[in-house]
C-alpha cells in the first residue's frame, strides 16, 4: 500500500480542511470584544469579515507561492501563519495588532486553500479521489461547528481565550508534515510520463476553457445557497418565528451539508457523471419548496434544511472534473480560480437577487417578498442547467 492510501495519511490531509473555516469561529466573542477594544461593533465586524477578504487575494497567489515551494512546504507555510496569527490577540488588545494578525490568518487560510482541493487530484485517482473529495467537503463543516463550540466553551474564561482555538493548527501540521508524502515527486513522474506518450488523449496538455464555464457556475450555485441561506430568518420572521429556533434550522442545515460530503463518494459510484444532475435536481426542490411555502413554516424549513445537502455533492463535482481539464501541475492554478467563483458568488448574491427582483418588477424593500420572488427562478434556471448538462452527458455516453 503506499503511503497516501494509508488511514492516517488520509486523516493528516484531511486535518487541514478542518482549520478552514475556523476564521468564524471567535464570533461568539464579539459582544465583549466592543466593550473590551472601545471600538465599534462596526469595527469588531471587520475582524470576523477582514480574513475572507485577504483569503481571496491569496488564494489567487498560492499558484504562485506553490510553484516555489511544492504544495506539501506551502500548505506548512500557510498553517504556521494560521496558528502564530490565530493566538496573536490571545497577548494583545491593540486592536491595529488584531486587525494586522487577522489579515495574516486569511493570508494562512488563502495559501493553502486551494492546495487542501487540488493535492487530492495528485494523490489520488477515480473512486479513492472522488471520496477524498467528498470527505474533504465535510470535514470544512465539521470543523465549523466543532472550531465554534471548543471557542464558546474557551469564551468562559474571557473573550481572549476563544483565540486559543488556533493551537490546534499545530498537531495538525505536525501530523500532516510527519505523514503527508510531498507530491513534487509525483508531479514530476507525471510530466515524464506526459513526455514519454506525447499523444496521450486522457491526459490534458493544456487548461481547457470549460475551467471558465465552472467557475461561474460555481459562483452561480453559491448564489442560489446563500440566496436561500441568508433570506431564511427574514422569511421566518414573517411568519413570527423566534430567532433561537431560526438559529437551530441553520446549524441543523450545515449538518445536511456535512453529510452531503460525507456520501458524496458513494452517490458519486452510484450515479457517475450525472451526479451533477442529481444534485441539481434537489436544490431544484428546495428552492420551490421555500419559494411555494405560502406561508407555511414546515415546508419552509424543509426546503432550508434540504439546500446544504446538494452544494456538497455539486461541489466536490466540479473538483472533480478539474483533472480532466488542465494538467496536474496546473491544478492548484485551475482550483484557485474555482474559488474565486464561489468566493464571488458569495459576495455578489445580495446584488444579483436585488437585480433579479428588479427585472420581476419586485423592488419591495422587503427581503422576504423578494426571496418569494426571485428563488424560484433561480430555481428554474438550475432546471433549465441540469436539463442542459443531462442531454450533453448522453451525448457523451
Amino acid at each position: 500500500m503506499q503511503s497516501q492510501d494509508k488511514w492516517i495519511t488520509k486523516i493528516a490531509f484531511l486535518g487541514i480542511s478542518f482549520m478552514l473555516t475556523s476564521a468564524y469561529a471567535i464570533n461568539g466573542a464579539m459582544p465583549q470584544m466592543t466593550k473590551a477594544l472601545g471600538v465599534s461593533a462596526t469595527q469588531v465586524q471587520a475582524l470576523a469579515t477582514t480574513p475572507s477578504i485577504v483569503v481571496t487575494v491569496f488564494v489567487l497567489l498560492s499558484s504562485f507561492i506553490a510553484a516555489k515551494l511544492g504544495d506539501k512546504k506551502t500548505i506548512m507555510l500557510g498553517m504556521l501563519l494560521v496558528g502564530f496569527a490565530g493566538i496573536v490577540p490571545f497577548f494583545v488588545t491593540s486592536y491595529p495588532i488584531i486587525l494586522v494578525s487577522r489579515m495574516v490568518l486569511g493570508a494562512g487560510f488563502g495559501i493553502f486553500n486551494s492546495l487542501a482541493v487540488s493535492m487530492i487530484a495528485v494523490m489520488y485517482q477515480g473512486q479513492t479521489r472522488a471520496t477524498m473529495l467528498g470527505w474533504r467537503a465535510a470535514v470544512e463543516q465539521i470543523g465549523q461547528a466543532v472550531l465554534t463550540f471548543i471557542a464558546g466553551l474557551l469564551l468562559n474564561f474571557g473573550w481572549q481565550t476563544t483565540f486559543l482555538v488556533y493551537l490546534l493548527a499545530f498537531p495538525i501540521l505536525y501530523l500532516f508534515y510527519v505523514r503527508v508524502p510531498d507530491t513534487t515527486e509525483m508531479l514530476a513522474a507525471d510530466q515524464k510520463n506526459n513526455k514519454k506518450t506525447h499523444i496521450n488523449r486522457n491526459v490534458p496538455q493544456n487548461i481547457s476553457p470549460l475551467v471558465w464555464v465552472l467557475t461561474l457556475f460555481a459562483a452561480f450555485i453559491v448564489i442560489d445557497y446563500m440566496a436561500i441561506q441568508l433570506s431564511f430568518p427574514f422569511m421566518a420572521q414573517s411568519l413570527g418565528v423566534s430567532g433561537l429556533l431560526v438559529s437551530t434550522i441553520l446549524s441543523l442545515m450545515l449538518v445536511a451539508a456535512m453529510v452531503g460530503g460525507l456520501v458524496y463518494g458513494g452517490m458519486q459510484k452510484l450515479f457517475g457523471r450525472f451526479t451533477l444532475q442529481v444534485g441539481l435536481l434537489l436544490m431544484v426542490l428546495s428552492n420551490f419548496l421555500v419559494a411555494f411555502s405560502n406561508g407555511n413554516f414546515v415546508t419552509l424549513t424543509i426546503g432550508v434544511l434540504l439546500i446544504g445537502f446538494p452544494m456538497q455533492l455539486i461541489s466536490p463535482f466540479i473538483f472533480s472534473q478539474l483533472p480532466n481539464l488542465a494538467p496536474l501541475k496546473k491544478q492548484p492554478f485551475v482550483t484557485s480560480i474555482v474559488l474565486i467563483g464561489f468566493n464571488v458568488g458569495v459576495f455578489v448574491e445580495p446584488f444579483a437577487l436585488s437585480l433579479l427582483a428588479k427585472i420581476m418588477g419586485n423592488e419591495t424593500h422587503s427581503v422576504s417578498e423578494a426571496a418569494y420572488t426571485t428563488i424560484p427562478l433561480l430555481g428554474i434556471i438550475l432546471l433549465i442547467i441540469a436539463g442542459v448538462t443531462f442531454i450533453t452527458n448522453r451525448k457523451r455516453a
